[in-house]
């Protein structure tokens, strides 16, 4: 499926989200966490008792926060975020973990997912000191796991009963990608981009 100038979504705008934002972005995270409970380590009965001033702290401004999450926005709807949370010890601190992948229902496969995921690597790339992501992600989930590896992330291991969902286990594949080179954000305030093709699913290796 290619965007189009009238679908929802195809003249999204992505840009860093504020405490503002906060509302929005509370009620797509908990749609998320309900609607795809193995994908998240919070539940949404969890996720829906946090005051509304713990999503604002998390969206919280300023060149040296060390979480930030990006929103893909069309006519003030907050359509899917990204979030990238910084490490400050000394030792990993050229790390960096994407967090948060969330599009909401009725805007999938328009691209929005592959914007998000490499506006959070562009802007991870303008961050001095980081050298690599990472991200984990549900095993079987074959959507998301070709999605990251069209951008780039390769597994490397993979954390057998990382959660329990309703007394079931899941395993996490943990991915990486390495940064190199150095440039600004350019993804912000580019509308319309044409989305990658779509990866058909194949069997888990």
């Amino acid at each position: 499926m290619e965007d189009g100038p009238d679908l929802p979504g195809a003249s999204a705008t992505l840009r860093r989200l504020r405490p503002d934002d906060a509302p929005a972005y509370r009620a797509l995270m908990l749609q998320a966490y309900a609607e795809h409970p193995d994908a998240f380590t919070s539940s949404v009965a969890e996720r829906a008792g946090v005051p509304l001033a713990w999503w604002a702290a998390r969206l919280r401004e300023g060149a040296l926060a060390t979480e930030i999450v990006l929103g893909a926005l069309d006519q003030g709807l907050l359509l899917g975020v990204v979030g990238l949370r910084c490490n400050l010890i000394e030792r990993t601190r050229h790390k960096a973990l994407l967090f948060g992948m969330a599009v909401a229902s009725g805007q999938r496969r328009l691209g929005l997912g592959r914007r998000l995921v490499e506006a959070a690597c562009a802007e991870a790339l303008a961050r001095p000191g980081l050298r690599l992501l990472q991200l984990t992600v549900s095993e079987g989930n074959l959507p998301a796991c070709r999605l990251y590896e069209a951008c780039g992330f390769r597994p490397y291991g993979l954390e057998p009963m990382a959660l329990l969902l309703d007394g079931q286990p899941i395993a996490k594949l943990h991915m990486w990608r390495p940064l190199a080179g150095a440039a600004g954000p350019a993804w912000e305030d580019r509308p319309g981009r044409t989305p990658a093709p779509e990866l058909e699913p194949r069997s888990p290796r």
